[in-house]
C-alpha cells in the first residue's frame, strides 16, 4: 500500500512540475489597445487586423483587445494609461508624445513636412529613429511604427483663403502645446478641447471652428454643424503606434519581432488607405452641399516658417535635427 501510494505521489509531482513548466509559455496574456478614433477608421481597422495577425503568429499567446472612440480615456489620458500600465498599446499623435519627448513633435508642426512624399522619407529615416529613441529613453515605452494621419484643413462656418482671415476665431485644437503654433502663426484663439466633444463644441458654437484630415472630418460628421472646408493642409499629421514599457519589458525578443513587424504592416496599409481617402473626400464634400475652399496656401505657409524654431511657440527641437528633418528627400 506504501509503495503504491509512493507512487502516486510521485506521479502527481511529475504532472504539477511538467504544468508548472508548460504553464507560463502557453497562457494566455489579455492586452489593450487605446485609441480616440472611430471603428469605420483604418487605423481602428488596421487594429483589429494587427491584434489577430499578433494572436495568430504566437500561436494564441497574446490576446489584444482593440477599444476606439476614447472608450479608455481621451488621448491625455491614454498616454497617462501607458504610463500607469492600464492600457498596453495605443496610438497618439505626436505633439501628445511630444508633450514628453518634445523633439518628438517636429513633424506635426505647421508647414514643416513639404508634401506625402516627404513624411515617407521621414517615416523611413534614421532621424526619426534617433529622435524615437530619445522618448524610448525617457519612458522605457517602444515606438513601433508611424502611421500617416492626413494633411489637416480647416472647417468653419464662413470662407478663409488667407491667414487674416482667422483673426481672432475661437479655433478648436487638440489639447498639445504643438497645436498652438498654427493658431498662433494666424491669430486665432487656440481653444483646446478633448476629440470626442469636438462635434458638440462647434453645434453649440463654442469654437468657430476645428481642424482635421479631410477623412476625420467625414468620419466624425463635423461637416454637419459646418458649412465651409477650407484647403490648408497646414500640418501633415501622423500617428504612433507605441507599446507600453511594462508590456514590451515582458516580451521575449522573438516575440518583439512580431509586435514590431505587425504593428509596421497595420501602420503602413492604414497609412494606404488614410492617403487614397483623402484624395476623393473634398468632392464627397462638395456633394454634401459643403463650400470646399481653395486657400492662398504660401501666405500661409511663410506665416508658420516664421514660428518654425521658436521656442515660445512651441519648438522643441534642435535646429540640427530641423535641417535635418527639411533635407530629407
Amino acid at each position: 500500500m506504501s509503495r503504491i501510494c509512493a507512487r502516486l505521489i510521485m506521479g502527481a509531482t511529475i504532472a504539477l512540475a511538467v504544468a508548472g513548466f508548460a504553464g507560463p509559455s502557453s497562457a494566455q496574456t489579455k492586452l489593450k489597445w487605446a485609441h480616440v478614433y472611430e471603428t469605420s477608421e483604418p487605423y481602428h481597422t488596421q487594429a483589429l487586423w494587427a491584434a489577430e495577425e499578433i494572436k495568430k503568429r504566437t500561436a494564441g499567446r497574446y490576446e489584444i483587445g482593440v477599444f476606439p472612440a476614447s472608450q479608455l480615456g481621451n488621448e491625455n489620458q491614454i498616454n497617462e494609461g501607458l504610463g500607469l500600465g492600464t492600457v498596453d498599446i495605443i496610438y497618439t499623435g505626436t505633439s501628445f508624445a511630444g508633450s514628453i519627448h518634445k523633439p518628438l513633435a517636429i513633424s506635426g508642426a505647421p508647414f514643416m513636412m513639404r508634401d506625402f512624399n516627404h513624411w515617407k522619407a521621414y517615416r523611413d529615416s534614421k532621424l526619426f529613429r534617433d529622435i524615437a529613441k530619445g522618448y524610448e529613453d525617457r519612458t522605457k515605452h517602444k515606438i513601433v511604427a508611424l502611421t500617416y494621419y492626413g494633411e489637416r484643413m480647416v472647417t468653419a462656418n464662413k470662407a478663409i483663403t488667407k491667414p487674416e482671415d482667422m483673426k481672432g476665431m475661437k479655433l478648436r485644437v487638440p489639447p498639445a502645446p504643438l497645436y498652438l503654433m498654427f493658431a498662433k502663426s494666424v491669430g486665432a484663439n487656440a481653444t483646446p478641447i478633448a476629440f470626442a466633444e469636438v462635434y458638440l463644441a462647434l453645434q453649440q458654437k463654442t469654437v468657430d471652428g476645428q481642424e482635421n484630415p479631410l477623412p476625420t472630418i467625414m468620419a466624425k460628421k463635423f461637416y454637419e454643424v459646418q458649412t465651409h472646408v477650407m484647403l490648408t493642409g497646414h500640418i501633415i499629421e501622423s500617428l504612433l503606434s507605441i507599446v507600453g514599457a511594462t508590456t514590451w519589458a515582458k516580451l521575449s525578443d522573438a516575440d518583439k519581432k512580431v509586435f514590431e513587424e505587425v504593428l509596421a504592416q497595420a501602420a503602413a496599409k492604414a497609412s494606404d488607405e488614410i492617403r487614397a481617402s483623402e484624395q476623393k473626400t473634398a468632392d464627397q464634400l462638395r456633394q454634401l452641399g459643403k463650400t470646399v475652399v481653395q486657400v492662398d496656401r504660401e501666405a500661409f505657409r511663410k506665416a508658420a516658417m516664421a514660428l518654425h524654431n521658436d521656442a515660445s511657440a512651441g519648438a522643441g527641437w534642435s535646429k540640427a535635427e530641423y535641417d535635418a528633418l527639411q533635407a530629407l528627400k
